[in-house]
């Protein structure tokens, strides 16, 4: 098979003859199917491929665990993944400065396996089972944890990347050769694989807390869901998380407090006392189940609301009616002390699923926040746009894109704006 004069062998010629092949229909990204996987073994080896298919003008999609690749818009054009499955390794991992440095195509959960035997962890826990480390860092995914430590664009001290023309370029810790006046680490986070290929990665890291407790509120209104995370947000407890979950299965905000074993029953009585006023309190050793983040469910529209902590029951209120006035059956989960909400939305067409994201972007276009497609049918992506407006920063992102990427060689299409 041959893509604009690029063969199977070409890229066989680069990865080795089993680690590259013809795509199958799983392979596929939003209904746009490649025409070649390469999986390379080195950073060397991803600098090739992309040498070659940026001269072929070939465009290029990034894949680690393939966890988040319902992630932004149906790709314009797709001709080659190059999975990072077999640059799996830690590369250093010096405990006593609590310093790591992967490639990026390790899973995080065998990773943090790993660290825990020196006490230690990368402070970070997206939801997705199966994430690695570079797709983390490529959609900026987070989950409940990022209240006390951060995204993982806090914690990324270091990064090595290959530029779509296979220039290879590295910054932060242990620097080689930088791109001079851009901070690799920060621009490579969330840019969903358009600007280059992650290849290694640097991390500061954490201690394992010593004990956790997870006390949970019973709520009892919208209203008291806002007021109960703020009560613990003005609090001096500190906690790791403050979770929300508000659905047909129930209504509960879930505090974790984290701590050295003398000091965790006070966090923990503090809160309790804290949340009593909004409802029925229990307390759970450990990080309880309701921190897990839901999975979403078959043929469920999965929509992430960012806005003020403070309004909270304003995003509550306005998801719900929003979606009875549509027909859709809707429910909630998400960082409550961040500002951030996940809707599930199931039960309704695409133009009902249309109408209601259009709503929830004209109110937060008011009152500050964005609403973005987390998982959508490529139908309703093409009908509402994964990102929304991307506002006074989507210029800045364009200018970014042509000076990375002005052949377009990576993800075309699959990002704010269509970058």
């Amino acid at each position: 098979m041959q893509t604009a004069n690029v063969s199977l062998e070409d890229l066989q010629g680069i990865v080795g003859e089993e680690h590259a092949r013809e795509a199958a229909p799983e392979d596929a990204v939003d209904g746009a199917t490649p025409s070649f996987v390469a999986e390379p073994g080195s950073v060397e080896e991803i600098a090739g491929l992309l040498k070659l298919a940026s001269g072929a003008g070939l465009a290029v999609a990034p894949r680690g665990g393939g966890t988040k690749m319902h992630l932004g818009n149906p790709p314009r054009n797709l001709d080659l993944i190059v999975s990072t499955a077999r640059m799996n390794g830690v590369l250093e991992h010096a405990a006593p400065d609590q310093v790591l440095r992967v490639q990026a195509g390790i899973g995080l959960e065998g990773l943090q396996e790993r660290l825990s035997a020196s006490n230690q962890m990368l402070a970070i826990d997206p939801p997705e089972r199966g994430a690695t480390v570079g797709g983390v860092v490529a959609t900026n995914a987070s989950g409940p944890l990022r209240l006390r430590y951060g995204t993982i664009r806090d914690l990324i001290i270091g990064i090595t990347v290959v530029l779509p023309d296979g220039t290879v370029a590295k910054a932060g810790g242990k620097v080689v050769k930088n791109v001079a006046g851009y901070d690799l680490g920060k621009l490579f986070t969330g840019s969903l694989g358009t600007l280059g290929i992650i290849a290694e990665a640097n991390f500061r890291l954490h201690p394992i807390p010593e004990v956790a407790k997870t006390v949970v509120v019973e709520l009892e209104s919208q209203q008291g869901a806002a007021e109960a995370a703020q009560a613990i947000m003005h609090s001096q407890i500190v906690p790791s998380a403050v979770e929300l979950r508000w659905g047909p299965s129930g209504k509960r905000l879930a505090v974790l407090v984290e701590s050295i074993p003398g000091g965790i029953g006070a966090k923990a009585e503090t809160a309790a006392f804290l949340l009593k006023p909004f409802g029925e309190v229990h307390t759970e050793d450990g990080r309880a189940e309701i921190l897990r983040l839901p999975e979403a469910g078959e043929n469920e529209t999965i929509v992430k609301i960012t806005a003020p902590p403070a309004e909270l029951a304003g995003v509550l209120e306005s998801v719900s009616r929003a979606a009875e006035r549509r027909g859709l059956e809707v429910r909630m989960w998400g960082h409550a002390a961040s500002g951030v909400t996940f809707a599930g939305l199931s039960g309704g067409g695409v133009e009902a699923l249309a109408d209601f994201v259009g709503e929830m972007r004209e109110i937060r276009a008011r009152r500050g926040g964005s609403v973005t497609l987390q998982r959508a049918s490529v139908e309703l992506k093409r009908r509402a746009g994964a990102w929304g407006y991307g506002g006074d920063a989507l210029g800045l992102m364009r200018r970014v894109k042509e000076k990375f990427d002005p052949s377009g060689t990576m993800n075309p299409g699959r990002f704010v704006g269509g970058i």
